[in-house]
């Protein structure tokens, strides 16, 4: 993976009787070759329509959604297109009809939304918007259909409602969550997707009790954080299952007390943590995406109360398949979207567990670099090194 970054200096003052404004955006290069250069370019971004804010962010970090996107494996591509979903700003402007937002808010856009207003709104038991759910394949705004961005007189794409891969960006208001202003967004900017679908499959989804035994699978950023909930849960036993065992020591950091690499065993991995448990774990959570580990996650859990929750998106074509004698046996299968948590009812709550010391931000991040070198937080991911990498859009 190569990124080609041009400096381009924004010319523009942010000023509120303007219509069109000139920012630096990072975009993909696409000419027919998966995960081909970004470039660091200037572009026109115009005010906020009814509904929506305008977001001056301040800190992002890399996913692995965003790169799974730009390299556009297997998929039909949206180019030019500004990736970025995890991130902190505040609000610069507001489109006609808001109300809920003010210039100067501290703010965290979201990938998924709330609007409020449809069922599952409405439902204490579901976080899936009808409106606002994420949804890759949509580039423009709901309010009109176009961009907000554009180069040259051509619209350059959305990505899940928020692109944050830019010094400006537009959202609807339902996938911003208002937070605390004392709040640093330099930590707290990661809450907006990958800590807190971790965090959440924990707490919310999967709940273990006091002395539970947990095994969590996938032992990244999402399943770290799902390890920290279990932690904080008070789960007596943790037990990560990964197949790079560079992994292991890094993880006890977030409460994992027992690691099992599937490759050091000739037998299935949920017979090995069955025979460790006595009979299996009180909980499971599946945080890597692949179909066999799902479903050792599945049949790993202690028949009678096991609860396993799935966490990872598996691939469009994969079969989840086990006997049903699994399901007969009171063994229980749950799956969750970003941990549960409705991004502007619950995520200030998970900014205040950070604000209260309840939770610790600080020991995901692993590396800050300035815009202008994103290429380095690609390489970051790519190579499998540190957790999440701010990306400081001011420098």
């Amino acid at each position: 993976m190569q990124v080609l970054l041009c400096s381009v200096k924004s010319t523009q003052p942010v000023r509120s009787d303007f219509k069109l404004y000139l920012a630096k955006a990072i975009l993909p290069r696409w000419h027919g070759k998966q995960g081909s250069h970004c470039r660091l370019k200037k572009l026109k971004w115009l005010p906020p329509q009814a509904h929506e804010v305008r977001l001056k962010i301040l800190f992002t970090s890399l996913c692995h959604t965003d790169v799974y996107f730009w390299e556009a494996k297997g998929q039909t591509p949206l180019f030019p297109r500004i990736f970025g979903h995890e991130a902190g700003g505040i609000v610069e402007s507001v489109g006609p009809g808001v109300t809920d937002f003010q210039p100067g808010d501290q703010v965290l856009p979201v990938f998924t939304g709330e609007c409020g207003d449809c069922s599952h709104c409405k439902s204490e038991e579901s976080n899936m918007c009808d409106l606002l759910r994420i949804n890759t394949d949509r580039g423009v705004m709901l309010t009109d259909g176009k961009s907000r961005f554009s180069i040259k007189g051509k619209p350059v794409y959305h990505f899940v409602g928020t692109s944050t891969f830019s010094e400006y960006t537009v959202c609807h208001v339902g996938s911003v969550a208002k937070i605390n202003p004392a709040a640093p967004l330099d930590k707290v900017c990661i809450l907006s997707c990958g800590v807190s679908t971790g965090l959440g499959a924990a707490l919310n989804v999967a709940k273990p009790k006091k002395g539970h035994s947990v095994a969590v699978f996938g032992l990244g950023a999402v399943g770290l954080a799902a390890a920290e909930g279990a932690r904080l849960s008070g789960a007596s036993r943790i037990i990560g299952v990964d197949l790079n065992p560079i992994r292991f020591n890094e993880a006890k950091r977030f409460g994992v007390t027992e690691f099992v690499n599937p490759k050091d065993h000739k037998k299935p991995v949920q017979e090995v943590i069955a025979e460790m448990t006595g009979g299996g774990v009180d909980r499971s959570i599946e945080c890597t995406g692949n179909v066999q580990a799902m479903i050792s996650a599945f049949e790993c859990v202690h028949d009678g109360w096991g609860v396993a929750v799935l966490v990872g998106v598996p691939n469009k074509d994969d079969v989840f398949k086990t006997h049903p004698m699994n399901l007969l046996n009171e063994r229980t299968l749950k799956g969750t979207f970003f941990g549960n948590y409705k991004p502007r009812t619950d995520l200030p709550g998970v900014v205040e567990k950070y604000m209260n010391k309840e939770l610790e931000v600080e020991k995901f991040i692993t590396h800050s670099v300035p815009f202008t070198e994103i290429n380095k937080a690609f390489d970051y991911m790519l190579r499998g090194e540190g957790l999440r990498c701010i990306i400081r859009m001011g420098d």
